[in-house]
């Protein structure tokens, strides 16, 4: 599994900014959605291209365009939502399933409760996006689930990622790569990221 750590004095900025308990749910949802659009872009750099000619007004020429059939935003509900709308702006074409997710209190274990996937998955490059890896548990099921329907190639896309929920990442599907704005220090009794910055789903929806 790659793990990728984004470096930037904007993310070290703005994550600031999304940590601090006083920042209002306007201001973090808009946080969340820049640092959203900043990992993503990260993540598609790699992406490979193929060439192709077309007439500007005055000429003919050569120019690149994406090689890669759809690119599609899976947005884990709710924390999830958050990060897509920036990322939609920057590349408008890009298609979005929705992933919900919740944990069974008697087992402990992830249970799907929605899945909204396109049609067209061969050949797909999948973004999960979830703002919060802490324990990997629905990560990880998000993942499997993902690959139950086709997907081959998918990437999660993280704000905030804890050691223990990367370590499961890895032991779980070890093929995956992950881009986060920031590597915390641990996880509490209760599986809360520390220092972290609460319950992202909370924050940008105020509940």
């Amino acid at each position: 599994m790659a793990f990728y750590e984004v470096k930037h004095p904007l993310v070290a900025h703005k994550l600031g900014l999304l940590r601090d308990v006083n920042t209002p749910s306007s201001h973090f949802r808009e946080l969340c959605a820049d640092l959203g659009s900043i990992l993503f872009y990260e993540a598609s750099r790699k992406l490979p291209l193929r060439k192709k000619t077309i007439k500007t007004p005055l000429e003919e020429t050569e120019v690149e365009e994406l090689a890669v059939k759809n690119l599609i935003l899976a947005p884990v509900l709710r924390a999830g939502l958050g990060m897509i709308p920036h990322i939609k702006s920057s590349y408008p074409e890009i298609k979005v399933a929705h992933i919900g997710i919740f944990r069974n209190e008697d087992t402990l274990k992830p249970e799907l409760y929605y899945l909204k996937l396109p049609r067209e998955i061969e050949d797909s490059v999948f973004y999960i996006l979830d703002p919060m890896l802490a324990t990997g548990g629905s990560l990880a099921y998000a993942v499997e689930k993902l690959k139950e329907h086709g997907a081959k190639k998918i990437v999660c896309l993280c704000i905030i990622a804890a050691p223990e929920g990367v370590a499961y990442l890895e032991k779980s599907h070890p093929e995956i790569v992950i881009f986060a704005a920031a590597l915390d220090r641990e996880l509490n009794k209760h599986g809360f990221i520390l220092p972290g910055l609460g319950d992202a789903g909370d924050r940008l929806f105020g509940t």
